[in-house]
Protein backbone atom coordinates (compact mmCIF):
# COMPACT_ATOMS: atom_id res chain seq x y z
CA UNK A 1 0.00 0.00 0.00
CA UNK A 2 1.51 2.83 -1.47
CA UNK A 3 1.65 5.93 1.56
CA UNK A 4 -1.47 7.93 1.40
CA UNK A 5 -1.13 11.63 -0.04
CA UNK A 6 -1.88 13.17 3.41
CA UNK A 7 0.07 16.86 3.12
CA UNK A 8 -3.26 18.69 2.86
CA UNK A 9 -4.96 16.96 6.03
CA UNK A 10 -1.02 17.04 7.76
CA UNK A 11 -1.34 21.11 6.74
CA UNK A 12 -5.15 21.53 8.62
CA UNK A 13 -5.07 19.23 11.31
CA UNK A 14 -2.11 17.39 12.99
CA UNK A 15 -4.15 15.14 15.28
CA UNK A 16 -6.21 13.80 12.79
CA UNK A 17 -3.17 13.34 10.37
CA UNK A 18 -1.23 11.58 12.88
CA UNK A 19 -3.83 9.30 13.50
CA UNK A 20 -4.66 8.25 9.65
CA UNK A 21 -0.82 8.20 9.65
CA UNK A 22 -0.63 5.59 12.51
CA UNK A 23 -3.36 3.72 11.24
CA UNK A 24 -1.66 3.32 8.06
CA UNK A 25 1.06 1.93 9.64
CA UNK A 26 -0.34 -0.51 12.02
CA UNK A 27 -2.12 -2.10 8.84
CA UNK A 28 1.36 -2.30 7.05
CA UNK A 29 3.17 -3.67 10.06
CA UNK A 30 0.65 -6.43 11.44
CA UNK A 31 -1.46 -9.38 10.12
CA UNK A 32 -5.40 -8.96 9.69
CA UNK A 33 -7.42 -12.28 10.80
CA UNK A 34 -10.70 -10.36 11.55
CA UNK A 35 -12.92 -11.70 8.82
CA UNK A 36 -15.08 -9.02 8.21
CA UNK A 37 -12.30 -6.84 7.39
CA UNK A 38 -10.44 -6.30 3.73
CA UNK A 39 -7.99 -4.11 2.18
CA UNK A 40 -9.55 -2.01 -0.97
CA UNK A 41 -7.86 -0.71 -3.98
CA UNK A 42 -6.65 2.88 -4.41
CA UNK A 43 -8.68 3.66 -7.09
CA UNK A 44 -12.14 2.95 -4.10
CA UNK A 45 -9.96 4.70 -2.14
CA UNK A 46 -9.97 7.67 -4.45
CA UNK A 47 -13.42 7.51 -5.14
CA UNK A 48 -14.50 7.44 -1.30
CA UNK A 49 -12.64 11.17 -1.07
CA UNK A 50 -13.84 12.31 -4.74
CA UNK A 51 -15.13 15.50 -5.26
CA UNK A 52 -18.62 13.60 -5.40
CA UNK A 53 -18.44 14.18 -1.55
CA UNK A 54 -20.01 17.56 -2.28
CA UNK A 55 -23.19 16.31 -4.12
CA UNK A 56 -26.79 15.83 -2.53
CA UNK A 57 -28.49 13.77 -5.05
CA UNK A 58 -31.69 12.23 -3.14
CA UNK A 59 -34.29 9.59 -5.22
CA UNK A 60 -32.81 7.70 -7.57
CA UNK A 61 -31.47 8.10 -11.53
CA UNK A 62 -33.78 10.31 -13.36
CA UNK A 63 -36.17 10.95 -10.23
CA UNK A 64 -33.61 13.16 -8.30
CA UNK A 65 -34.62 16.48 -5.83
CA UNK A 66 -31.86 18.51 -6.85
CA UNK A 67 -30.26 19.59 -10.49
CA UNK A 68 -26.90 19.21 -11.21
CA UNK A 69 -27.38 14.96 -11.35
CA UNK A 70 -26.10 14.18 -15.08
CA UNK A 71 -22.83 12.44 -13.81
CA UNK A 72 -23.93 11.11 -10.56
CA UNK A 73 -27.17 9.73 -12.42
CA UNK A 74 -24.45 8.01 -14.54
CA UNK A 75 -22.30 6.49 -11.51
CA UNK A 76 -25.01 5.12 -9.80
CA UNK A 77 -26.44 3.60 -13.18
CA UNK A 78 -22.79 2.04 -14.05
CA UNK A 79 -23.10 0.38 -9.96
CA UNK A 80 -27.13 -0.63 -10.63
CA UNK A 81 -25.65 -2.58 -13.79
CA UNK A 82 -22.57 -4.35 -12.38
CA UNK A 83 -23.94 -5.20 -9.77
CA UNK A 84 -27.11 -7.29 -11.66
CA UNK A 85 -24.24 -8.52 -13.80
CA UNK A 86 -21.74 -9.73 -10.76
CA UNK A 87 -24.64 -11.35 -8.71
CA UNK A 88 -26.84 -12.60 -11.47
CA UNK A 89 -30.39 -10.64 -10.97
CA UNK A 90 -32.13 -8.55 -12.54
CA UNK A 91 -32.50 -5.36 -10.08
CA UNK A 92 -30.09 -3.85 -7.58
CA UNK A 93 -30.34 -0.76 -5.01
CA UNK A 94 -26.90 0.57 -4.45
CA UNK A 95 -28.06 3.50 -1.60
CA UNK A 96 -27.74 1.56 1.48
CA UNK A 97 -25.11 3.12 3.70
CA UNK A 98 -24.32 0.00 5.32
CA UNK A 99 -25.32 -3.94 5.78
CA UNK A 100 -27.43 -2.83 8.29
CA UNK A 101 -29.75 -0.11 7.07
CA UNK A 102 -29.83 -3.06 3.82
CA UNK A 103 -31.48 -5.34 6.16
CA UNK A 104 -33.65 -2.34 7.87
CA UNK A 105 -35.10 -1.37 4.67
CA UNK A 106 -35.88 -5.04 3.18
CA UNK A 107 -37.51 -5.63 6.55
CA UNK A 108 -39.81 -2.69 6.59
CA UNK A 109 -39.96 -3.49 2.58
CA UNK A 110 -41.30 -6.90 3.17
CA UNK A 111 -43.37 -7.04 6.24
CA UNK A 112 -45.66 -5.06 8.86
CA UNK A 113 -45.58 -4.09 12.54
CA UNK A 114 -45.95 -7.12 13.92
CA UNK A 115 -44.98 -9.87 11.63
CA UNK A 116 -42.79 -12.84 12.45
CA UNK A 117 -39.37 -12.87 11.16
CA UNK A 118 -37.21 -16.29 10.96
CA UNK A 119 -34.02 -16.28 11.47
CA UNK A 120 -30.38 -17.43 12.54
CA UNK A 121 -29.47 -16.94 16.84
CA UNK A 122 -26.91 -14.94 17.15
CA UNK A 123 -24.70 -17.16 19.46
CA UNK A 124 -25.25 -19.96 16.70
CA UNK A 125 -24.12 -17.44 13.73
CA UNK A 126 -26.44 -15.27 13.46
CA UNK A 127 -26.09 -11.31 13.17
CA UNK A 128 -27.77 -8.22 15.59
CA UNK A 129 -30.10 -7.18 13.10
CA UNK A 130 -31.38 -10.71 12.78
CA UNK A 131 -33.40 -9.81 16.02
CA UNK A 132 -31.16 -9.87 18.92
CA UNK A 133 -33.16 -8.29 21.64
CA UNK A 134 -31.25 -5.32 21.35
CA UNK A 135 -32.01 -4.62 17.64
CA UNK A 136 -34.32 -1.67 17.72
CA UNK A 137 -36.51 -3.49 15.37
CA UNK A 138 -36.92 -6.15 17.53
CA UNK A 139 -39.60 -3.61 19.17
CA UNK A 140 -41.73 -3.58 15.49
CA UNK A 141 -41.08 -7.15 14.30
CA UNK A 142 -41.50 -10.49 16.13
CA UNK A 143 -37.96 -12.64 15.54
CA UNK A 144 -38.04 -16.24 15.87
CA UNK A 145 -34.77 -17.96 15.76
CA UNK A 146 -33.67 -21.50 14.22
CA UNK A 147 -30.03 -22.84 15.45
CA UNK A 148 -27.43 -25.38 14.51
CA UNK A 149 -28.74 -29.26 15.07
CA UNK A 150 -24.78 -30.36 15.75
CA UNK A 151 -22.45 -27.82 16.72
CA UNK A 152 -20.03 -29.92 16.13
CA UNK A 153 -20.73 -30.37 12.71
CA UNK A 154 -22.24 -27.28 12.33
CA UNK A 155 -25.26 -28.87 10.59
CA UNK A 156 -28.36 -26.59 11.00
CA UNK A 157 -31.60 -27.71 12.58
CA UNK A 158 -33.84 -27.23 9.19
CA UNK A 159 -36.13 -30.29 10.37
CA UNK A 160 -36.79 -27.49 13.60
CA UNK A 161 -36.40 -24.52 11.20
CA UNK A 162 -39.78 -25.83 8.79
CA UNK A 163 -41.57 -26.39 12.62
CA UNK A 164 -41.08 -22.90 13.56
CA UNK A 165 -42.01 -21.87 10.32
CA UNK A 166 -45.20 -23.82 10.24
CA UNK A 167 -46.14 -22.33 13.81
CA UNK A 168 -45.20 -18.98 13.29
CA UNK A 169 -46.05 -18.05 9.29
CA UNK A 170 -42.82 -15.63 9.06
CA UNK A 171 -43.32 -12.77 6.27
CA UNK A 172 -39.70 -12.96 6.16
CA UNK A 173 -37.27 -16.39 6.60
CA UNK A 174 -33.13 -15.04 6.38
CA UNK A 175 -30.19 -17.23 5.60
CA UNK A 176 -27.45 -15.40 6.97
CA UNK A 177 -24.98 -14.96 9.38
CA UNK A 178 -22.11 -13.53 11.19
CA UNK A 179 -20.18 -16.12 13.03
CA UNK A 180 -21.18 -19.35 11.22
CA UNK A 181 -18.46 -21.33 9.13
CA UNK A 182 -20.38 -24.04 7.48
CA UNK A 183 -22.13 -23.50 3.78
CA UNK A 184 -26.43 -23.40 4.30
CA UNK A 185 -28.53 -25.75 2.39
CA UNK A 186 -30.06 -22.71 0.24
CA UNK A 187 -33.04 -25.41 -1.34
CA UNK A 188 -34.30 -26.17 1.44
CA UNK A 189 -34.62 -22.48 3.07
CA UNK A 190 -36.18 -22.18 -0.24
CA UNK A 191 -38.60 -24.73 0.23
CA UNK A 192 -39.50 -23.55 3.95
CA UNK A 193 -40.24 -20.25 2.69
CA UNK A 194 -42.45 -21.43 -0.34
CA UNK A 195 -44.64 -23.50 1.63
CA UNK A 196 -45.32 -20.92 4.57
CA UNK A 197 -45.68 -18.08 1.74
CA UNK A 198 -42.56 -15.99 3.30
CA UNK A 199 -39.88 -14.32 1.41
CA UNK A 200 -36.47 -16.02 0.96
CA UNK A 201 -34.15 -13.80 2.01
CA UNK A 202 -29.86 -14.28 2.34
CA UNK A 203 -27.80 -12.02 4.28
CA UNK A 204 -24.41 -12.48 2.79
CA UNK A 205 -22.73 -9.88 3.67
CA UNK A 206 -19.55 -12.22 5.04
CA UNK A 207 -19.87 -14.56 2.13
CA UNK A 208 -20.43 -11.86 -0.92
CA UNK A 209 -17.24 -12.28 -2.43
CA UNK A 210 -17.00 -15.43 -2.82
CA UNK A 211 -20.14 -16.15 -4.05
CA UNK A 212 -19.16 -13.21 -6.71
CA UNK A 213 -16.39 -14.87 -7.45
CA UNK A 214 -18.29 -18.29 -7.87
CA UNK A 215 -16.55 -20.04 -5.55
CA UNK A 216 -19.61 -20.46 -3.44
CA UNK A 217 -23.06 -21.17 -4.34
CA UNK A 218 -25.23 -18.33 -5.10
CA UNK A 219 -28.92 -18.16 -3.70
CA UNK A 220 -30.27 -16.75 -6.30
CA UNK A 221 -29.72 -20.40 -8.10
CA UNK A 222 -31.92 -21.75 -5.49
CA UNK A 223 -34.42 -19.61 -5.99
CA UNK A 224 -34.21 -16.50 -3.29
CA UNK A 225 -36.39 -13.62 -3.71
CA UNK A 226 -33.80 -11.48 -2.10
CA UNK A 227 -30.35 -11.01 -1.06
CA UNK A 228 -28.89 -8.29 1.36
CA UNK A 229 -25.01 -7.44 1.65
CA UNK A 230 -22.07 -5.40 2.67
CA UNK A 231 -19.79 -3.89 0.26
CA UNK A 232 -16.89 -4.06 1.84
CA UNK A 233 -15.42 -7.33 3.98
CA UNK A 234 -14.72 -10.35 0.91
CA UNK A 235 -16.05 -8.25 -1.88
CA UNK A 236 -13.12 -6.15 -1.58
CA UNK A 237 -15.20 -2.95 -1.52
CA UNK A 238 -15.75 0.12 0.43
CA UNK A 239 -18.00 0.06 3.41
CA UNK A 240 -21.43 0.23 2.18
CA UNK A 241 -24.47 -2.20 1.56
CA UNK A 242 -26.66 -3.74 -1.37
CA UNK A 243 -30.07 -4.91 -2.12
CA UNK A 244 -30.52 -7.50 -4.93
CA UNK A 245 -33.46 -8.61 -5.98
CA UNK A 246 -33.76 -11.19 -8.41
CA UNK A 247 -36.39 -10.59 -10.91
CA UNK A 248 -39.27 -8.98 -9.45
CA UNK A 249 -39.94 -5.72 -10.59
CA UNK A 250 -42.87 -4.75 -7.77
CA UNK A 251 -40.49 -6.09 -5.56
CA UNK A 252 -37.89 -3.75 -6.26
CA UNK A 253 -40.12 -1.10 -5.85
CA UNK A 254 -40.59 -1.34 -2.84
CA UNK A 255 -36.82 -1.97 -1.67
CA UNK A 256 -36.68 1.35 -3.65
CA UNK A 257 -39.35 3.10 -1.39
CA UNK A 258 -38.39 1.42 1.77
CA UNK A 259 -34.54 2.77 1.10
CA UNK A 260 -35.62 6.47 0.08
CA UNK A 261 -37.58 7.83 1.55
CA UNK A 262 -38.40 4.99 3.63
CA UNK A 263 -34.59 5.00 6.24
CA UNK A 264 -32.31 7.18 4.13
CA UNK A 265 -32.46 10.65 2.72
CA UNK A 266 -29.03 11.64 0.23
CA UNK A 267 -27.29 8.71 -0.77
CA UNK A 268 -23.54 8.84 -0.16
CA UNK A 269 -22.57 9.36 -4.13
CA UNK A 270 -18.83 9.12 -3.16
CA UNK A 271 -19.16 5.21 -2.24
CA UNK A 272 -21.20 4.38 -4.95
CA UNK A 273 -18.50 5.68 -7.42
CA UNK A 274 -16.37 3.14 -5.07
CA UNK A 275 -18.57 0.48 -4.71
CA UNK A 276 -18.90 0.30 -8.85
CA UNK A 277 -15.49 0.48 -9.22
CA UNK A 278 -15.28 -2.28 -6.66
CA UNK A 279 -18.15 -4.63 -8.84
CA UNK A 280 -15.69 -3.71 -12.02
CA UNK A 281 -12.60 -5.22 -10.31
CA UNK A 282 -14.92 -8.21 -9.00
CA UNK A 283 -16.08 -9.38 -12.18
CA UNK A 284 -12.10 -9.65 -13.47
CA UNK A 285 -10.91 -13.40 -13.71
CA UNK A 286 -8.43 -12.45 -11.29
CA UNK A 287 -11.10 -11.82 -8.67
CA UNK A 288 -12.69 -15.56 -9.10
CA UNK A 289 -9.15 -16.92 -8.46
CA UNK A 290 -8.61 -14.56 -5.47
CA UNK A 291 -11.71 -15.75 -3.55
CA UNK A 292 -10.83 -19.35 -4.37
CA UNK A 293 -7.65 -18.79 -2.66
CA UNK A 294 -9.36 -17.28 0.34
CA UNK A 295 -10.88 -20.75 0.74
CA UNK A 296 -7.72 -22.37 0.29
CA UNK A 297 -6.11 -20.70 3.38
CA UNK A 298 -9.31 -20.83 5.28
CA UNK A 299 -8.81 -25.01 5.00
CA UNK A 300 -4.76 -24.74 5.51
CA UNK A 301 -5.41 -22.94 9.26
CA UNK A 302 -8.11 -25.48 10.00
CA UNK A 303 -5.74 -28.19 9.29
CA UNK A 304 -3.63 -27.04 12.20
CA UNK A 305 -5.93 -26.02 14.15
CA UNK A 306 -7.03 -29.87 13.85
CA UNK A 307 -3.55 -31.62 14.39
CA UNK A 308 -3.59 -29.23 17.20
CA UNK A 309 -6.30 -30.53 18.79
CA UNK A 310 -8.08 -26.91 19.03
CA UNK A 311 -11.58 -26.99 19.46
CA UNK A 312 -13.52 -25.41 16.56
CA UNK A 313 -17.14 -24.55 16.27
CA UNK A 314 -18.88 -26.80 13.71
CA UNK A 315 -15.70 -28.68 13.27
CA UNK A 316 -13.98 -26.42 11.10
CA UNK A 317 -14.99 -24.81 8.09
CA UNK A 318 -16.27 -24.49 4.68
CA UNK A 319 -16.30 -20.34 3.92
CA UNK A 320 -13.53 -17.82 5.05
CA UNK A 321 -14.21 -18.18 8.66
CA UNK A 322 -13.14 -20.07 12.09
CA UNK A 323 -14.65 -19.85 15.40
CA UNK A 324 -12.53 -21.57 17.65
CA UNK A 325 -13.07 -21.81 21.21
CA UNK A 326 -10.47 -21.51 23.22
CA UNK A 327 -11.49 -20.86 26.47
CA UNK A 328 -11.53 -24.78 26.58
CA UNK A 329 -8.72 -24.87 24.71
CA UNK A 330 -6.23 -22.47 26.21
CA UNK A 331 -8.06 -21.89 29.76
CA UNK A 332 -8.45 -18.02 28.10
CA UNK A 333 -11.53 -15.95 27.53
CA UNK A 334 -11.94 -14.59 23.94
CA UNK A 335 -10.93 -10.71 25.18
CA UNK A 336 -7.84 -12.02 26.61
CA UNK A 337 -7.17 -14.32 23.19
CA UNK A 338 -7.73 -10.83 21.34
CA UNK A 339 -5.38 -8.99 23.66
CA UNK A 340 -2.13 -11.71 23.23
CA UNK A 341 -2.51 -12.38 19.52
CA UNK A 342 -3.01 -8.22 19.22
CA UNK A 343 -0.02 -8.08 21.15
CA UNK A 344 2.14 -10.24 18.61
CA UNK A 345 0.81 -8.58 15.29
CA UNK A 346 -1.98 -10.38 14.53
CA UNK A 347 -5.47 -9.23 14.52
CA UNK A 348 -8.74 -11.45 15.18
CA UNK A 349 -12.33 -11.09 16.89
CA UNK A 350 -13.45 -12.02 20.47
CA UNK A 351 -16.63 -13.84 19.66
CA UNK A 352 -19.41 -15.80 21.26
CA UNK A 353 -19.91 -19.57 20.15
CA UNK A 354 -22.91 -21.48 20.47
CA UNK A 355 -24.65 -21.76 23.41
CA UNK A 356 -21.81 -19.75 25.24
CA UNK A 357 -22.29 -18.57 28.57
CA UNK A 358 -20.28 -16.02 28.90
CA UNK A 359 -21.26 -12.53 27.77
CA UNK A 360 -20.34 -10.94 24.49
CA UNK A 361 -17.94 -8.17 26.40
CA UNK A 362 -15.96 -11.41 27.22
CA UNK A 363 -17.10 -14.32 25.41
CA UNK A 364 -15.60 -18.10 24.76
CA UNK A 365 -14.47 -17.51 21.57
CA UNK A 366 -12.32 -15.87 18.48
CA UNK A 367 -13.24 -15.63 15.27
CA UNK A 368 -10.93 -15.23 12.22
CA UNK A 369 -9.90 -15.34 8.39
CA UNK A 370 -8.55 -15.14 5.20
CA UNK A 371 -9.85 -12.40 3.43
CA UNK A 372 -7.23 -10.12 4.13
CA UNK A 373 -4.07 -12.19 4.36
CA UNK A 374 -5.44 -13.40 0.81
CA UNK A 375 -5.73 -9.71 -0.56
CA UNK A 376 -1.60 -9.15 0.60
CA UNK A 377 -0.90 -12.49 -1.33
CA UNK A 378 -0.33 -15.27 1.64
CA UNK A 379 -1.11 -18.98 0.22
CA UNK A 380 -1.36 -21.85 2.04
CA UNK A 381 2.10 -22.44 3.43
CA UNK A 382 2.42 -18.98 5.02
CA UNK A 383 -1.49 -19.10 6.77
CA UNK A 384 -0.45 -22.43 7.97
CA UNK A 385 2.73 -20.54 9.65
CA UNK A 386 0.72 -18.13 11.11
CA UNK A 387 -1.90 -20.72 12.41
CA UNK A 388 1.01 -22.46 14.55
CA UNK A 389 2.26 -18.86 15.31
CA UNK A 390 -1.23 -18.13 16.86
CA UNK A 391 -1.26 -21.15 18.54
CA UNK A 392 2.03 -20.88 20.39
CA UNK A 393 1.57 -17.72 21.31
CA UNK A 394 -1.53 -18.47 23.14
CA UNK A 395 0.13 -21.71 24.57
CA UNK A 396 3.05 -19.19 25.81
CA UNK A 397 0.90 -16.80 26.88
CA UNK A 398 3.12 -15.71 29.93
CA UNK A 399 5.99 -16.07 28.15
CA UNK A 400 7.21 -12.75 27.34
CA UNK A 401 10.71 -13.65 25.93
CA UNK A 402 8.72 -16.46 23.76
CA UNK A 403 5.71 -13.85 22.32
CA UNK A 404 8.70 -11.41 21.25
CA UNK A 405 10.34 -13.71 19.03
CA UNK A 406 6.77 -14.78 17.73
CA UNK A 407 6.45 -10.63 16.99
CA UNK A 408 9.14 -10.58 15.07
CA UNK A 409 8.38 -13.66 12.75
CA UNK A 410 4.59 -11.81 12.11
CA UNK A 411 6.72 -8.70 11.35
CA UNK A 412 9.15 -9.95 8.91
CA UNK A 413 5.81 -12.12 7.07
CA UNK A 414 4.20 -8.49 7.19
CA UNK A 415 7.38 -7.33 4.91
CA UNK A 416 7.04 -9.75 2.62
CA UNK A 417 3.87 -9.59 2.08
CA UNK A 418 3.13 -5.40 1.59
CA UNK A 419 -0.74 -4.58 1.10
CA UNK A 420 -1.39 -3.85 -2.74
CA UNK A 421 -2.60 -0.43 -4.26
CA UNK A 422 -4.22 -2.58 -7.12
CA UNK A 423 -5.53 -6.17 -7.83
Amino acid sequence: MEHEDLDFIKKEDEEIYKAISGEEKRQKETINLIPSENYVSRAVRQASGSVLSNKYSEGYPGKRYYSGQEFTDSVERIAIERATKLFGCKYANVQPLSGDPANIATYFALADKGDTILAMDLSHGGHLTHGHSGFALSKIFKFVHYKMKNINTGEIDYDKLLSLAREHKPKIIVAGFSAYTRELDYEKFVTISREVGAYAMADIAHIAGMIAGDALPNPFDAGFDIITTTTHKSLRGPRGGLILIRKSKELAEKIDKAVFPGIQGGPHMNMIAAKAICFKEALQPEFQEYTKQILKNAKAIEEVLKKRNIRMIAGGTSNHMILTDVHSSFGVTGKEAQEILESIGITVNMNVIADDERSAKDPSGIRFGTPAVTTRGLKEKECELIANLMLDALENKNDENKKQKIADEVGELSKQFPIPDSF
